[in-house]
Parts: C-alpha cells; structure tokens; sequence
C-alpha cells in the first residue's frame, strides 16, 4: 500500500521551514494556560501577605519564572508579578512598577518601528528587578 503525505515528496527535499518570528507584542496574543500564578491572585491580602514570607518572595520567583521561561510579554505575567509585590520591601516594589511601566509601553508600540526596543526594555527591566532580588537576598525564591 503507497500512503502520500501532503507536502512529502519521496523524491525531492525536505519542505524548507519559514523562518521563526523574532519575539514580539505577538507572544502577548496566545495567554499562557492557566497556573499557581493565576490561583495567587486571587488570594485575599491577608493570605498573600502569609504566603510572602520573606515579603518580596512571591514577587522575586514570578521574576525568576518569567526570565527563565521567557514569558515576560504573556499576558498576566508582569501584572501577576507586580500584584505579587503587595508586601514587598521598597526596592522590590520599585522595580516592579518599572517592569510593568516597561511592558505597558510595549504594549502600546506593538506594530510600530519603536516596539522592538520597547520590547528589549521589558528584558532589561526584567534582568534589573532579578538583580534587586538578588540584592535583597531573594534570588533563589520560586
């Protein structure tokens, strides 16, 4: 029995690949499934404050998560993020509100000549609130 597979051709190459998009505003389009993060913020104060212990730990793994995965520009990641900085220290708190800053200026530039930048702004505020959670003791938090 001879099956054909559209797009397989025994005799000629292999169907090239279009090339991957570099990372944009696009990511934002397909929400991450939902998670312990969604489950968090939906905590009463009261009960994120208990589960913040040491206060910014919540908000320092969200970060961490988020470099390593790489998922800054999903939907949800960067509010859940500063949401989770309710009890944070000063610091922390602060390079939240510039994350989230960063990201809703990106946000705002999808489509335009400025949105790549924007975008590696979203990085680099992402890469400095790692540093202050590393400086606040809290880098090994998540």
């Amino acid at each position: 029995m001879l099956a054909t597979v559209p797009g397989c051709d025994a005799g000629g190459p292999p169907a090239a690949r279009p090339p991957s998009p570099a990372p944009s505003v696009q990511a934002a389009a397909n929400p991450p499934a939902p998670s312990a993060q969604a489950a968090v913020n939906s905590l009463p104060p009261r009960a994120l404050a208990a589960a913040d212990e040491p206060p910014g730990a919540l908000a320092c793994g969200r970060i961490a998560e988020a470099v390593r995965g790489g998922t800054l520009m999903q939907p949800g990641v960067v509010t859940g993020i500063s949401t989770a900085t309710a009890t944070a220290d000063a610091p922390v708190a602060d390079a939240a509100t510039r994350l989230q800053q960063a990201y809703e200026q990106a946000v705002k530039a999808q489509g335009t000549e400025d949105e790549p930048d924007l975008v590696a702004a979203v990085s680099a505020a992402g890469a400095e609130m790692v540093s202050v959670c590393a400086d606040s003791g809290l880098e090994t938090a998540g």
